[in-house]
């Protein structure tokens, strides 16, 4: 590992004094979530219609429970993609798609567009993108690092307005669950009038493309510059991926060998062929975490090397695994006291049939910023939303992506889904959160704008 003093200077103005502003006073994610707990117990006392003891112990104790399996398959989703990145043809791949990036500008051309696109067809390929391309480039271009991975975690924003979005797929999907549109209004909303209607698309776009040039603009001076990246140089390379070692005993013969991986492929391409012969194929999070694992079992050639990428896998995210059971905790609270439906019902109340999507969309900032997981966001905020909307007769598609997109702000203050990101990439989240912070501002005006004006 490469030795470098930490950075002293900065850049200058607004986006120097936020960096610093965050890596001074921003406590650790998980001591966040523990703070955050405390906040909504408060909250839920003092505003929530059931904010007794009982209730809130009571909801904060089963939600930190419930939580699990979802946490378990983000964990899966995160593993599975950094053993497929981690492969020696993807780490190539990465290596000659960064080799000729030289200036900010050049890593803004490559970082943006391919972590957008991934995102938006898959939120956990997104997430994987971004960390593995960010080190590739940190390693290899002179630009500061926390301006790299928050770039590319501003990239990665639009992933609710994407493919894998739980809210406008569940809302599509009759008889699901999560879809109180079909619930409340009777009606299913196909894609077309959520993921491919102008006002969801065309800010997406916007937020990718102007936020591209915002961050080309806040790069550090180049005597500031951060050389991060170097931090990364422990990290495997292609070339450190070579075929497990054999000691010529059966076992070794087997870990290494691809038989393995043709049996978990058979079985896995099996059940993906039978299930679009029978039209039930959906890419949802256990397919993905299945398509994840059998391209990385392919792309790293044996058993015993993807479990050595699983291992190397495990030391990058397992700092995130604890501030599951705590959002689960919180989110607990909100639905058992009611503070979640007292937020929403606020808003709904000065609601009109024109302004409900707004007013849906910034309860929506609130809501995340404490339940930052959108499917269990949408649990919690979409009923009162859908059927806010059926009473006044609004827009239910706008409706319910107001509450998506508000996802894709707040999660440029919320540390929750960095963390992971920054976990892979090996950098401090506070040297991150400083720069997302315009990415909030941003991306907060042109969302509202797509809104009320597309």
């Amino acid at each position: 590992m490469s030795s470098r003093p930490d950075p002293v200077a900065r850049s200058s103005g607004l986006t120097g004094a936020l960096v610093a502003l965050f890596e001074r006073f921003m406590p650790e994610p998980f001591v966040l979530s523990i703070g955050l707990t405390l906040l909504v117990a408060v909250a839920a006392v003092c505003f929530a219609p059931h904010g007794d003891s009982d209730t809130l112990l009571a909801g904060w104790q089963s939600g930190m429970f419930r939580i699990l399996p979802f946490a378990f398959q983000m964990l899966l989703i995160l593993v599975t993609g950094y053993a497929v990145a981690d492969s020696r043809p993807v780490q190539r791949l990465l290596a000659r798609l960064s080799a000729h990036v030289e200036t900010p500008l050049q890593a803004v051309c490559l970082v943006f567009p391919a972590v957008a696109i991934a995102a938006w067809l898959n939120w956990g390929l997104g997430l994987v993108i971004a960390a593995f391309l960010s080190r590739e480039v940190g390693r290899r271009a002179p630009v500061d690092f926390g301006w790299l991975v928050a770039g590319a975690y501003s990239a990665w924003s639009v992933c609710n307005n994407g493919l894998s979005s739980s809210i406008a797929l569940s809302q599509a999907s009759a008889g699901n669950p999560l879809n109180f549109a079909e619930k409340f209004l009777g009606v299913t909303i196909a894609l077309r009038h959520t993921l491919f209607a102008p006002f969801v698309w065309v800010p997406t776009v916007a937020v990718v493309v102007v936020m591209a040039l915002i961050f080309v603009w806040i790069h550090p001076a180049t005597g500031a510059v951060h050389l991060a990246g170097r931090e990364n140089d422990a990290a495997p390379t292609p070339e450190a991926h070579g075929a497990a070692p054999r000691d010529g005993s059966p076992a070794a013969w087997l870990g290494g060998s691809p038989l393995g991986v043709v049996v978990v492929v058979v079985f896995g391409a099996g059940w993906i062929t039978m299930q679009c012969v029978h039209h039930r194929f959906a890419l949802d999070i256990d397919t993905t975490i299945l398509l994840f694992l059998l391209a990385g079992l392919v792309l790293q050639g044996s058993p015993s090397a993807y479990a050595d990428a699983v291992r190397r896998a495990a030391a990058q995210t397992g700092a995130m695994l604890l501030q599951y059971p705590f959002y689960g905790g919180i989110m607990g609270i909100m639905s058992a006291t009611g503070l979640a439906a007292a937020i929403a019902g606020a808003f709904v109340a000065i609601a009109s049939a024109a302004s409900l999507p707004v007013w849906t969309y910034v309860a929506s900032l609130v809501i995340t910023f404490l339940v930052p997981s959108a499917g269990g966001h949408w649990a919690v905020q979409g009923p009162f939303a859908m059927q806010a909307a059926a009473v006044l007769h609004a827009d239910a598609a706008r409706t319910a992506m107001g509450v998506a997109m508000a996802e894709n702000v707040s999660n440029m203050l919320q540390p929750f889904w960095a963390v992971p990101i920054v976990a892979m990439a090996g950098i401090e989240v506070q040297k991150v959160m400083g720069y997302t912070v315009i990415t909030f501002c941003v991306s907060l005006v042109l969302y509202a704008a797509g809104l009320l004006l597309l």
